[in-house]
């Protein structure tokens, strides 16, 4: 059964036109996941559907009686004292019933109205009517169906009391997630729900996803949530939204397809316009020689059957993407990086125990465990930024490392894109524009302070000044928050060419999959190792769980300091 509907619908924001002529049907149970490139209009869309901005163009309809849920890409929460209340606050109409409920309550305690039975007999009907209501709404249930969803997204008990801006950006997610589940959407919105999670917490998103009765859109840059989560990918570029059938994976392969036949009809209708233009100019210069009405109704003819023609757009095979490619300086030893027992504590917080891992030339190698669990305490060791409580780091000869900060903190606030290149390497303004042109850079991005950029755009430029930088060993944390799939493809592209070595932190499964041969897990301040990318690291883990819960000793993972 249809829920929500697009005809023709437009959104514009002034003078600018975001999207126009929008059209999507989505019925009961469908999960849709919404891609596209940075700036296509992703999060407008989503607000359209829930209401929040009203369409331009067209028009937006709902089934009567439908319910919608919407979960910002920033979510902070809206003012509640605790995260419990939050997420309870998701259902007004029940809280609004409280309220009545408690007024009815206070109205028959009244002495006065024991003695007027009639009153007092109207007073009861309304309370037991309200009763009902209540009760089919999950009153009763709320407060507990609250804190359910709270420990199934990982929150666990000890934070529901903490107001939501003291949690971490991931758990405030969260606590957004529960607040609209707990609504019992028809229609559920997510914008990015999988930003700022651990791996453990995309697990958890999945499952929540994966069981959500309703209909679905999610937007996400996480390849991986989109295959394991939808049916159905709509891609939102240049205005226009074209739905594919299947999960992220199959789309690829179709939209491929489908760009290669759009090719192909299109060189094929360029011919034959060619020829019917051709056969019009023919016809006219004869009838321009002779005067000859048979000839000037044959021209008209075939002008007409290339006006009525269906034109078939010019497809863009491949959009332009970032220029990223990073060069090596000298090869360096075969040994490049050792953490020697390394400890590092705050002062009564001990952050990690005993880091022992040697990294290899060449490598490709993961860095995962949980959000808080000291990763990037641990590159900040590596890079000599922090000074270890025990323990030292050893860095191999002609070794020049480079550094990616998922924070952004390498890159100065005041400086400006071109300042921060020509900073880099010397060279002539117009050579830096046209570097950072290739990270899709405008003149005009180039020029104005860092601090003025998105996110999106710091990180490319982090990518433009690591490339500059002549590095044989990359430490990237958290590379692909903020970029979009065409650029992880980008950097992932990079990655698999750069002939040095690779240490990085991530929670993006499939970036771990594509790029890294090798995992080190950091938990409870020690690390463990795994080979292979992330999907072998999963099927290891599952084993060693298996084997714990069978009562079957549980393999250790192997010894860090392994030669590849």
């Amino acid at each position: 059964m249809l829920i929500a509907r697009l005809d023709e619908a437009g959104l514009s924001y002034g003078t600018h036109q975001v999207f126009a002529g929008v059209s999507l049907s989505l019925n009961d149970g469908e999960k849709i996941g919404l891609v596209g490139p940075n700036g296509a209009g992703k999060s407008s869309l989503l607000k359209l559907l829930a209401g929040l901005e009203p369409p331009s163009g067209g028009a937006r309809t709902l089934r009567r009686g439908a319910t919608v849920a919407y979960l910002a890409q920033e979510y902070a929460g809206e003012g509640a004292p605790t995260a419990l209340d939050e997420v309870i606050r998701g259902r007004p109409d029940l809280l609004a019933l409280e309220g009545v409920l408690e007024g009815v309550e206070r109205e028959l305690a009244d002495p006065a109205l024991a003695e007027d039975l009639d009153r007092f007999g109207q007073v009861l009907a309304r309370q037991a009517a309200l009763l009902e209501e209540y009760e089919e709404g999950g009153g009763p249930r709320l407060r507990n169906e609250a804190r359910g969803y709270l420990e199934r997204l990982g929150l666990p008990e000890e934070l529901h009391g903490r107001p939501v801006l003291e949690l971490s950006g991931g758990q405030r997610k969260m606590v957004g997630l529960a607040r609209c589940l707990v609504r019992r959407p028809d229609l559920l919105l997510l914008d990015e729900p999988s930003n700022h999670l651990d791996l453990a917490g995309k697990a958890r998103l999945e499952e929540v996803i994966g069981g959500f009765p309703g209909a679905l859109i999610l937007i996400s840059h996480d390849r991986y949530l989109l295959d394991d989560t939808v049916n159905v990918i709509a891609e939102l570029d240049g205005g226009r939204l074209t739905l594919y059938q299947g999960n992220y994976s199959s789309y690829t392969v179709q939209r491929e397809l489908a760009l290669l036949k759009q090719q192909q009809d299109y060189v094929a209708q360029q011919k034959e316009i060619k020829r019917l233009e051709e056969a019009v100019a023919r016809f006219k210069l004869w009838a321009s020689i002779v005067i000859n009405e048979r000839h000037i109704r044959q021209a008209n003819n075939k002008q007409r059957q290339i006006d009525r023609m269906e034109k078939v757009e010019r497809p863009v095979l491949e959009r332009r993407r970032m220029g990223l490619r990073f060069r090596g300086a000298a090869r360096g030893g075969q040994k490049v990086l050792e953490a020697r027992h390394l400890a590092k504590a705050f002062g009564d917080d001990l952050v990690l125990l005993d880091v022992d891992f040697t990294l290899w030339r060449g490598e490709r190698v993961g860095l995962v465990g949980g959000n808080g669990v000291g990763k990037s305490v641990l590159f900040r060791l590596l890079l000599g930024l922090e000074e270890p409580t025990a323990g030292e780091v050893w860095t191999g000869p002609s070794i020049r490392l480079g550094y990616y900060s998922q924070g952004h903190e390498t890159l100065d606030p005041a400086r400006t894109p071109i300042e921060t290149i020509r900073d880099l390497r010397p060279m002539h303004e117009g050579e830096a524009v046209a570097l950072l042109g290739r990270f899709l850079f405008t003149y005009r991005q180039s020029s104005e302070p860092i601090a003025q950029l998105s996110g999106g755009e710091k990180s490319r430029l982090q990518l433009a000044a690591l490339m500059l930088g002549g590095i044989n060993c990359l430490l990237l944390d958290e590379p692909t928050n903020h970029l979009d799939i065409p650029s992880i493809e980008v950097l992932e592209g990079a990655l698999d060419a750069f002939d040095g070595t690779l240490l990085t932190i991530s929670h993006d499964r499939y970036f771990l999959d594509r790029t890294c041969t090798r995992t080190l897990e950091l938990a409870d301040g020690e690390v463990r190792d795994y080979p292979g990318g992330y999907s072998d690291y999963a099927e290891a883990k599952a084993r060693r769980a298996a084997s714990v819960d069978g009562g079957i000793p549980a393999p250790a993972g192997r010894s860090a300091r392994r030669r590849p």
